[in-house]
This record gives structure tokens, C-alpha cells and sequence, in this order.
């Protein structure tokens, strides 16, 4: 074999252990599931492919609530890690020590060692109706003498936000610190404040950390339906419990594929959408 062939087979040796995996455990579970949302029948008779385009008609006017409310859910949690992680991340990226900023960044990954149930399931203790959290919002009254946390949407979304969080500060610190100090330090030499350097140098050149952010906790949380289950209700279910009841219990398999292509087709649309909003070639440019 020629140097030549050798150099041109040697990227595909490289990528094709992860190409593989990607048909293997991606590619083929995706087209089998998409064969599976064509399909037509019951659990005791069997499934047979009709091209069954309408379970997707059925599908969006049975269960659109639930897409709205997943999609409300994730978004409402999404900004709320922006608020909260975007401070966290900045402080850890310019202001702390490198002692303080280890420790910030163990504390964020630290709840990835216990499992999303368990951490669910302490915000069941969290909002208890009788915990310290709720007597102290009906001292002040934020709530009522009957007022509760636990079973609502409030309890729901704090949930997703507190799961999610550490898939935006990570992103957000790993762009805050790649930004140059210089740059600021020059905008404040040339009469900038620390707010109009901060709106015009840090905030454009985090947009990357933020976009990957947002992508990382709104993907997931979309699909979410631990939270949903242990915090909350029937009435604040996602469309994540319905496709897992679909299923698991009911075995409505062709429907149950169906709402996960939607969910699926809804996101890449959403996403689409983002990136265009934001500038997709200026955040890759500034990644690199």
C-alpha cells in the first residue's frame, strides 16, 4: 500500500471506532424506532408497518399539552441556571483564588456522585409540607396557612433547575476563562465603565459558554420526566412521563415513538432557531 493511501485511510481509522458506535447504538436504534412509529396494532395482537403516518396527527392533538408544558418547564429552568450559574461561573473564572475556584468547581460536579433519583427525592424532603422551607414562606407570606410547594410546578421547575445546573455553570466557566483579562482591562483604559465593558466585551465573548449552556440543560430538561414524577402531580406531567408510560405500561409503542420523534423534531427546530438568533458562525469563531 502506497504512503499516500496509508495517509488518506488514516482519518477514517481514527474516527471509525466512534463512527461505529454512533451506527450501533444511534443510527440503528433511531431508524428502528422510527419503523416502530409506522406501525399499527395492539399489544395482544401484535404490530404490523402500515405506514401509520396518523399516529402523529393523534399524538400532537392528544398530547400537546404536555409538549407545551415540557417545553415551558425546560425553558423556565434554563434561564433560571443562567441566572444563577452565570454569577457562580464569573466569580470562579476571574475573581477567585485558584484554591477557591478548585473548590467551586468540586462543589458543581460533586452532586454527579449521587444519582438524579436520590437528589430528586431530597426535594421531596426540601418541600415537605410541614419542612423548614415552607414555614418560612408562610411566615412571610408567600403562602398561605394551607399553601404548599411539593405537587406544583414551582416544586417541578425547582427540580429541573437544581439537576441541571452544573450542564451550565461548566460551560459558562470554561468560556469566562478563556476570556483575555487584557481586553477588559483596555475598555476600563478607555472610559469604559465596568458595566459597558462588561456589556460589551465579557457578555459577547461568553456567548459561546452560554449557547452550549443552554443547549446542554434545555435538551434534557425537555425530556425530563423524573422531576415531573417525584415532585409534582398528573397535572404538571411531561411529555417524558408520557412516553415513558407509553412504554413501559401501556405498551403503546407506535405512539410512544411517535411523541419522541416530536419531541425530537421539536428541539432541532428550537435549536435551528437559537443558533440563528444568536449567530452560529460568530459563536464557532469565537470558540476557536
Amino acid at each position: 500500500m502506497s504512503l499516500r493511501r496509508r495517509r488518506q485511510l488514516v482519518p477514517w481509522l481514527l474516527i471509525g471506532p466512534g463512527l461505529l458506535w454512533l451506527v450501533v447504538f444511534f443510527a440503528v436504534p433511531l431508524a428502528n424506532q422510527l419503523y416502530v412509529s409506522l406501525q399499527t396494532g395492539d399489544p395482544e395482537t401484535g404490530y404490523q408497518f402500515t405506514w401509520a403516518f396518523g399516529t402523529y396527527v393523534d399524538a400532537i392533538k392528544d398530547y400537546h399539552e404536555q409538549f407545551l408544558r415540557s417545553i415551558g418547564y425546560a425553558a423556565t429552568a434554563t434561564v433560571l441556571c443562567l441566572i444563577i450559574g452565570f454569577p457562580l461561573a464569573y466569580y470562579a473564572a476571574f475573581k477567585a483564588k485558584p484554591f477557591m475556584r478548585n473548590l467551586i468547581l468540586l462543589l458543581v460536579i460533586l452532586p454527579f456522585f449521587v444519582s438524579s433519583v436520590l437528589r430528586t427525592v431530597s426535594w421531596q424532603l426540601i418541600l415537605f409540607d410541614d419542612g423548614w422551607i415552607v414555614a418560612r414562606f408562610r411566615d412571610v407570606g408567600l403562602l398561605g396557612d394551607d399553601g404548599r410547594l411539593l405537587a406544583t410546578r414551582t416544586a417541578v421547575i425547582a427540580g429541573i433547575t437544581y439537576n441541571f445546573l452544573p450542564f451550565m455553570i461548566l460551560p459558562l466557566f470554561v468560556s469566562l476563562e478563556r476570556i483575555d483579562r487584557r481586553l477588559v482591562e483596555a475598555a476600563t483604559d478607555l472610559y469604559a465603565s465596568r458595566a459597558q465593558a462588561f456589556r460589551h466585551v465579557t457578555l459577547p465573548l461568553a456567548l459561546p459558554g452560554i449557547f452550549a449552556g443552554s443547549l446542554l440543560t434545555f435538551i434534557p430538561a425537555c425530556g425530563d420526566f423524573i422531576n415531573a414524577a417525584l415532585l409534582g402531580t398528573p397535572k404538571q406531567s411531561m411529555i417524558g412521563n408520557v412516553i415513558q408510560s407509553k412504554f413501559l405500561f401501556v405498551q403503546d409503542y407506535p405512539t410512544a415513538a411517535a411523541l419522541s420523534f416530536i419531541l425530537m423534531t421539536f428541539i432541532l427546530i428550537g435549536v435551528a432557531l437559537y443558533g440563528r438568533l444568536l449567530g452560529t458562525k460568530t459563536l464557532m469563531e469565537s470558540a476557536v
